[in-house]
C-alpha cells in the first residue's frame, strides 16, 4: 500500500474515541508521525494507551516514536500553543491538523439552555479557531505550507430538529474553513473540511435507537449508516500531498443521504 503521510507530523484533537480514533490509526497505517490530544480524564489516558498500542504495531521492530500524546481543554487560553510545542519537540515541524474534538448533545430546540448553547460554541467553534490559529502560526513559520481540515457536519446545512445549537457551531466552522482558504493561501496552507452523516460513534449512540435508527438507515442511498473508518479515509486525503491544489472545500460524507429526495 502506497504510504501518503510519510514524512508528515499531524496533530489530532479529540482522538481518544471515534472518528478522532480512526483518524488516528489511518494517518498512523500511512506513515505519519501523531500528537494525539485527549481531554484527559481516567478513560480518555486508558483510550489513548490502547490507541499508541495499535499506532505501534504499525512499526514493529522500530524505535522510532510514532506518536505523543497531550492531554488539554481545547477552550484552554494556550491549548493551541501547548500542541504546537509539543509536536515540534518531539517531530520538529507540524504539517497537518485534524480537528476532531467536538461535543453533541441532542435537545429540542425549546428546551436548549443558554450555557449549553454557549458550551458547544465554545468547544466546537471557539475551541477550534484557537488550536487551528496557533498550528497555523507555526506553519507560517516553518514556510513549508500545510494542511487544516475540521471534521464538521452535514448538519451545518441541512435541519436537524434536536441540533440547532450544535448546526449553528459546525456551520461556524464551515465559514472559518473557507475563509481562511482565502486568508491563507499565500502561506500555501490549505483548509478544508469533511461533514459526516450519521456516524455510529459514542456521541450518538443513545439516539440512534428503535425506530429512530430504523428511519435513518432507510434514508441512506447506500444502505448502512457510517462508521468512523468513513471519514477518516478523506481526512488522509486532505492531509496528503494528492490534495495540493484542493483548498476551501467541504466533502459531505454520508452514504448520499442528504442528496436523497424521493
Amino acid at each position: 500500500m502506497a504510504r501518503l503521510l510519510d514524512g508528515k507530523v499531524v496533530i489530532i484533537t479529540g482522538c481518544s474515541t471515534g472518528i478522532g480514533r480512526a483518524t488516528a490509526i489511518e494517518c498512523a497505517r500511512h506513515g505519519a508521525k501523531l500528537v494525539l490530544h485527549h481531554i484527559g480524564d481516567a478513560q480518555a489516558k486508558l483510550d489513548i494507551f490502547d490507541l499508541k498500542k495499535d499506532i505501534e504495531a504499525f512499526e514493529k521492530g522500530s524505535k522510532e516514536v510514532r506518536a505523543i500524546d497531550i492531554a488539554t481543554n481545547i477552550t484552554d487560553d494556550g491549548a493551541g500553543k501547548r500542541l504546537v510545542d509539543a509536536a515540534v519537540s518531539a517531530f520538529g515541524e507540524v504539517n497537518g491538523l485534524v480537528n476532531n474534538a467536538g461535543i453533541c448533545q441532542f435537545t429540542d430546540f425549546d428546551a436548549v439552555t443558554k450555557d449549553q448553547a454557549e458550551k458547544h460554541m465554545a468547544v466546537n467553534y471557539h475551541g477550534t479557531f484557537g488550536i487551528t490559529q496557533a498550528v497555523v502560526r507555526q506553519m507560517i513559520r516553518q514556510g513549508k505550507g500545510g494542511s487544516i481540515v475540521s471534521i464538521a457536519s452535514v448538519c451545518a446545512t441541512v435541519g436537524s430538529a434536536q441540533l440547532a445549537h450544535y448546526s449553528a457551531t459546525k456551520a461556524a466552522v464551515l465559514g472559518m474553513t473557507v475563509s481562511c482558504a482565502v486568508a491563507m493561501g499565500r502561506h500555501g496552507i490549505r483548509f478544508n473540511a469533511v461533514s459526516p452523516g450519521t456516524v455510529e460513534t459514542g456521541m450518538n449512540k443513545g439516539d440512534l435507537v428503535g425506530s429512530k435508527r430504523e428511519w435513518m438507515e432507510s434514508r441512506v442511498p447506500l444502505g448502512r449508516l457510517g462508521v468512523p473508518q468513513d471519514i477518516a479515509k478523506p481526512v488522509v486525503f486532505f492531509i496528503s500531498d494528492m490534495a495540493e491544489y484542493v483548498s476551501g472545500q467541504n466533502l459531505i460524507v454520508d452514504g448520499a443521504s442528504t442528496v436523497y429526495y424521493q
